[in-house]
């Protein structure tokens, strides 16, 4: 029987995958992406190098299971997606939550049939605190979406307890570790792993513009090798916990993601 597990058939130590926080940037082209080339074929190319993405359109425009069964198609069979779950899910929270559950669920079902789901990421913003009513969502959120690997980012330090970590182990739900700059109210850097999945998002280190700046600005950084370098020992652990880890860079601006991206990938001798 083929298993639609991504996570299944690991051994004791896990397998990480390095990828990108999108794929589809026009100035990209260059550092990815040879000149000339149209954007038909940023999948195709961005698949020949790295074996994972995070789809970020999903945030603002629902999957269409058709889009999703495309994507799947023009990318190896070991190829793997995490997909950011709807603004509706995390930042635009109402009262319809079982119609837009239902909607999106059904926009990711090609992944999930195919066993090329690596991941729904919940996103909340700094504005998600740590109250009754937020700590309810979050816990239909994860019943609604039962059964599939999930992984929930926080952004801001009130959900960094013991109380939350023990929750989403009940639920087997990733927390996803963050570097992003050292400013108050942010989440500390951590490596924790509360499910089979091991998760690690590089938002960059730029602290000017990280209250001010756009969705290109807040993430205009470039690691060096020393930050990535400190990130080693803590990534080695987590492989030792969880079945697959995986090592998002969300640094896009001007192809920063692909450097980084490669970056890591040669200090761990991760797989392309």
């Amino acid at each position: 029987m083929t298993s639609t597990d991504p996570l299944a058939g690991e051994g004791e130590i896990g397998r990480l995958l390095i990828g990108t926080s999108g794929y589809s940037y026009e100035d990209w082209i260059g550092s990815l992406y040879p000149p000339g080339t149209t954007k038909r074929r940023f999948l195709r190319l961005y698949a020949a190098e790295f074996p994972l993405v995070e789809l970020n359109f999903s945030y603002y425009t629902q999957p269409a299971p058709e889009t999703l069964a495309r994507m799947a198609q023009e990318t190896p069979q070991s190829f793997l997606f995490a997909v950011k779950a709807h603004r509706s899910l995390t930042h635009e929270i109402n009262n319809d939550l079982s119609g837009v559950v239902t909607t999106f669920k059904n926009g990711i079902a090609p992944l999930v049939e195919a066993g090329r789901l690596a991941a729904v990421l919940f996103q909340f913003p700094y504005s998600f605190h740590y109250t009754p009513p937020a700590r309810m969502h979050l816990e239909r959120l994860c019943e609604s979406f039962a059964g599939l690997p999930l992984a929930v980012e926080f952004r801001n330090d009130e959900w960094q307890r013991d109380s939350v970590y023990a929750g989403l182990r009940a639920r087997s739900a990733a927390y996803v570790n963050v570097d992003e700059p050292a400013l108050p109210r942010l989440p500390r850097p951590t490596e924790l792993v509360t499910s089979s999945l091991g998760y690690v998002r590089f938002h960059g280190r730029n602290r000017g513009n990280w209250w001010h700046g756009d969705n290109v600005t807040r993430y205009d950084y470039l690691y060096d090798r020393r930050e990535l370098t400190d990130w080693l020992p803590a990534i080695e652990r987590m492989l030792t916990q969880a079945k697959l880890v995986l090592a998002i860079f969300n640094n896009h601006s001007r192809g920063q993601a692909v450097h980084n991206a490669r970056d890591l990938r040669a200090l761990l001798s991760a797989p392309a």
